[in-house]
């Protein structure tokens, strides 16, 4: 993981900083007559200007960054000179590690980071091991009585299963995965709410109330001491943090419960539906994992990663980061002013063609031969990079590979319908339902 050192600034001779070329208006004008999304317009940006370009939908100027070694610099040499401002997902999680930033997000990151790492990581295997079962048991009845099951709302029921067991150390009941719909609800509600917060916080009040709810139940147990079947959770870790830092509140406990809810399944349900749509497209990648190696080997754990990792590559869990400009800069050679917005794009980094051969085509071979991917460490970075990298990468990985590893060998997904578009969010995720049925493996 990045550490927050100065670790120096691009190569640039010195007063040769020029200004960062501008996508011209008749791209705007175009990409306004197509009725296109944001995605759709950054990738035309890219493409008529380079990977660091000005745009503009406004009077303001927004950077958008795609090369490798601009993205470096913004996520990982210069932290301090990008900063986050207010995040999207604040109304749903408060004042947690998310969205916090100074000095109260460096202490709430050093407490949480020690979880997701390591010895950290161990404690959590076997929750993560036995909520694979409880799917692979569900998959085995459905494939017995040929039910039709939706792959997206399985993956969620999965991912939030693991990390239900992890905070609290319980496994999901029914009543509680009901009730933390919600968290999906709002998540995917924020980007049309309202800009006022009174009105956004308003249009979602009732979801809102039902996750509080939860979280106060989940809270109070654990301080009660019931730490469930599988022992003390990270809830139990914030709970304990409480007795020597006033900083946890209630109030931020909850904030923090929820942004390990929200952002500890919805990425990982993304990538996993994701994985299982390319598959139904690229069916001898499955088979080619399959017979990397035993059930149980490295060699197949390694080949299971790869479709993971490649999937992260189409569909990076964190598409879109923005930053802020706090000081004068020069960026790749480039001059940036303090106050430009900036935006890193990992999707069209990961389908840049130079970087990436044949980038729209699903190839996990890319992970698993020394020359398949960029060596440049901006080149590839779904979870992003730098000192606020994903706390949860090691968890996500973990998660999506036990549970391929129990339900790749047992059964093949046949989709009934599938969905043409992704919809773009905080995640990018498909747009429509992912119905299918499960049958025996032909091999």
């Amino acid at each position: 993981m990045d550490t927050e050192a100065d670790l120096g600034s691009l190569p640039h001779a010195p007063g040769s900083a020029r200004p960062v070329p501008e996508a011209g208006p008749e791209l705007l004008e175009r990409w306004r007559s197509q009725g296109g999304g944001l995605i759709e317009l950054l990738a035309q940006v890219r493409e008529q200007v380079g990977g660091v370009a000005v745009f503009r939908t406004g009077p303001a100027r927004t950077v958008l960054v795609t090369d490798p070694q601009a993205v470096q610099h913004v996520l990982a040499r210069r932290p301090e000179r990008y900063v986050k401002r207010s995040h999207r997902a604040r109304l749903l999680v408060g004042d947690g590690v998310l969205s916090a930033s100074g000095e109260a997000w460096k202490r709430q990151r050093r407490l949480l980071q020690s979880q997701f790492t390591g010895t950290g990581m161990r404690r959590y295997d076997r929750r993560i091991t036995e909520a694979a079962q409880v799917t692979a048991e569900r998959w085995a009845a459905y494939a017995r009585t040929g039910q039709t099951l939706d792959i997206g709302q399985e993956m969620h029921r999965f991912a939030l299963d693991a990390i239900w067991r992890s905070l609290t150390g319980h496994p999901l009941d029914d009543g509680t995965a009901r009730e933390l719909e919600a968290v999906e609800a709002v998540g995917a509600a924020l980007p049309a709410l309202p800009a006022n917060a009174e009105d956004a916080r308003e249009a979602v009040a009732a979801d809102l109330a039902r996750i509080d709810t939860v979280a106060r139940h989940a809270i109070e147990a654990a301080r009660a001491g019931d730490a469930g079947p599988d022992g003390p959770g990270l809830l139990h870790v914030l709970i304990d943090a409480a007795t020597e830092r006033p900083e946890y509140t209630d109030r931020l406990i909850r904030d923090e419960l929820v942004t390990l809810l929200a952002a500890g399944h919805e990425t990982t349900a993304g990538t996993l539906t994701w994985l299982h749509l390319l598959l139904d497209q690229y069916p001898d990648t499955r088979e080619q994992a399959l017979a990397a190696g035993p059930e149980g080997s490295e060699q197949r754990r390694r080949a299971i990663q790869a479709l993971v990792h490649e999937t992260l590559r189409l569909y990076p869990s964190v598409w879109i980061l923005p930053r802020h400009t706090a000081e004068d800069d020069t960026l790749a050679g480039y001059s940036v002013e303090a106050g430009t917005d900036i935006l890193v794009c990992p999707w069209l980094t990961h389908r840049d063609p130079e970087l990436w051969p044949d980038p729209e085509r699903f190839d996990p071979r890319r992970f698993l031969t020394p020359d398949g991917r960029p060596a440049q460490p901006g080149a590839y970075l779904p979870f992003g990079i730098g000192p606020r990298t994903c706390l949860g990468t090691q968890f996500a990985l973990r998660e999506s590979t036990v549970l391929l590893e129990h339900l790749l060998p047992a059964h093949t997904v046949v989709f009934a319908s599938t969905p043409t578009k992704a919809k773009y969010g905080i995640t990018v995720r498909p747009d429509g339902p992912t119905p299918a049925t499960l049958r025996a493996p032909l091999t």
